[in-house]
């Protein structure tokens, strides 16, 4: 598929004039500062030096007070605490660093993870039920519990009291629990709105923490646990994300707790683990629990407290992950089989599939390779509990969201994000929602967003590219959501030597410009323009600019993103 190069709008050029000079950095790089808002001396500062004095003060969270002190007041005169959570990772890491710091201060503490099949997301039901059977008194629920109106009144009715913990969007009324924490309520005044679910968690731990005179490296020993969730839940890597995740990050690559570092020995990745890393090793590990067996078994292995109990569940999950990819890659052939051979679902602007039989707990992920396959908005439907049930992914720019709004009469429940949602429906509604579906998704999306684009920081001759300037690009990290690896263009470069196929459709080349030095470059997929590389056509590529390490010598080498030629 051929995608779209955007060079990002030209930013105030006086603005990077002088942030160039009073750094004493290449224009590129201020104009990369500019870009992401950081427009002073102070602004980069606090950029490039994280520090935990940047972590804002817990309690600026609109019902901080009156969470901690419910949670004090339970301990108190001992009540029986219950840590509530989703499934996935925001949720399974949020539980295992809320309960593992309690647990330390306090025995009457248990936790629950929904059955992502027969309780499906969010508060449930039965999970109210089962606190009441136990005697259990407040719950803490974390990364969902926002739009929960009947099920905290009925929670209410039980005697049972909610400290809802959430970052998701609330709906029209805010539940009636003891406390609700979630930056992104229009009354809540924190300053920064992109916490993960775990991220909540962090927050809670930190005001009970700091209430009690708890030292902080109580509560800066799960930031590990906050890295994972940051990672994995698609948040922005900016303000106070950025905070925790570099130290989060830092966590992982010296002290990990027992748990993740099990999980890090059974994934075999060896070397500093980045955002990226994060993402694709121990993410899917995570989420394998609850996607195949019982989410559980995730808290388990992330609050361990013995190696040999941590080797055990991270061996156990690690094949849920290899039973995971099977269904995976067997629903996604599926799948795009269906779409091939249908007329109508490839001339569409989205793409509805369903299949009855479909593992509910990989659609997300097939989901997602649809998505990246026809590039736009995708969702994947299977059925549950004698429902319709499905996950939805969407492109660079498209409010998903916003398209499942135009679709809510047709559905029983939907939640998520722009870029991610999950949805249910009754099959009754299925072919109304399809086609309702199809019909908001043309009348708002754009026709460029349907077609994939390469963002471009900034252009960038090959000279440029020296130790200093390397050095403070490094410094840019960790990267992610609206913080990503900088992407460069350059023109006028041509093969030097050496372009040769690796794996079939990949190509490893060196390149330079006229007066540049030579460097490597790896160009996944790009095999098709073998012929004319070879040829000493000169052309234009955007890349991102790597440390490759081979046999421990460190070099510089661009990962190429794009190739154009001049014809």
């Amino acid at each position: 598929m051929n995608k779209r190069w955007a060079l990002k709008d030209n930013t105030n050029h006086d603005d990077v004039i002088k942030l160039a000079a009073e750094l004493n950095i290449d224009t590129v790089l201020s104009t990369m500062l500019v870009q992401r808002g950081i427009t002073t001396f102070e602004d980069a500062r606090y950029f490039f030096r994280p520090d935990y004095r940047h972590l804002h003060d817990p309690f600026l969270m609109k019902d901080m007070e009156k969470a901690v002190l419910r949670i004090e007041q339970a301990i108190a005169v001992g009540e029986k605490i219950m840590i509530y959570g989703d499934y996935d990772v925001d949720g399974t890491t949020a539980v295992a660093l809320t309960y593992s710091f309690f647990k330390k201060l306090y025995d009457k503490i248990d936790y629950y993870i929904p059955d992502r099949y027969k309780e499906g997301y969010g508060i449930s039901n039965q999970g109210i039920d089962y606190a009441a059977e136990h005697g259990i008194t407040l719950i803490i629920a974390l990364d969902c519990g926002i739009k929960s109106i009947d099920k905290i009144d009925y929670a209410n009715e039980r005697s049972i009291d909610f400290i809802i913990c959430d970052h998701h969007l609330p709906g029209a009324s805010i539940p009636n629990a003891v406390a609700v924490l979630d930056p992104k309520r229009e009354d809540c005044e924190y300053p920064y709105k992109e916490l993960s679910g775990c991220g909540i968690g962090f927050k809670l731990i930190q005001a009970y923490a700091e209430k009690n005179d708890i030292p902080v490296e109580e509560v800066n020993c799960y930031l590990d646990l906050v890295v994972i969730s940051i990672s994995c839940d698609i948040v922005h890597i900016t303000g106070e994300n950025r905070v925790l995740a570099h130290f989060g990050l830092q966590k992982i690559n010296t002290d990990p707790c027992i748990g993740v570092k099990a999980l890090m020995e059974i994934a075999g990745r060896t070397g500093t683990y980045t955002i990226s890393d994060v993402v694709f090793s121990l993410g899917p590990r995570i989420n394998a629990a609850g996607r195949i067996d019982d989410a559980k078994h995730a808290v388990e292995l992330l609050i361990a407290t013995d190696k040999d109990v941590a080797k055990e569940k991270s061996a156990m999950i690690n094949v849920r992950n290899t039973e995971r990819k099977g269904h995976d890659l067997n629903i996604t052939d599926e799948a795009l089989g269906m779409i091939e051979n249908d007329e109508v679902l490839i001339a569409r602007k989205s793409t509805v599939v369903f299949n009855e039989d479909w593992h509910k707990g990989v659609i997300g992920i097939v989901a997602s390779r649809l998505t990246e396959k026809y590039y736009r908005p995708t969702i994947v439907l299977t059925r549950s509990n004698g429902h319709v049930a499905g996950s939805a992914r969407s492109v660079l720019g498209y409010d998903l969201y916003e398209a499942l709004c135009g679709c809510k009469d047709l559905l029983i429940q939907f939640g998520g994000h722009k870029y991610a949602a999950g949805l249910t429906m009754d099959p009754e509604n299925l072919e109304a929602f399809i086609e309702r579906f199809e019909e908001v998704v043309s009348s708002t999306i754009k026709p460029e967003q349907l077609i994939q684009q390469i963002q471009i920081d900034a252009e960038l001759r090959l000279s440029q590219i020296e130790p200093k300037f390397f050095r403070i690009l490094n410094q840019f990290a960790p990267f992610g959501p609206e913080n990503m690896a900088p992407v460069f263009i350059s023109k006028n470069v041509y093969v030097s030597s050496n372009a040769g196929l690796v794996g079939g459709s990949h190509i490893k080349m060196s390149v330079m410009q006229e007066d540049s030095a030579v460097f490597d470059c790896i160009a996944f997929n790009h095999g098709q323009y073998l012929e004319q590389l070879q040829s000493g056509m000169p052309f234009e590529m955007c890349y991102s600019i790597e440390e490759n390490v081979w046999r421990e010598r460190r070099t510089i080498q661009l990962n190429v993103k794009g190739i154009r030629f001049s014809d």
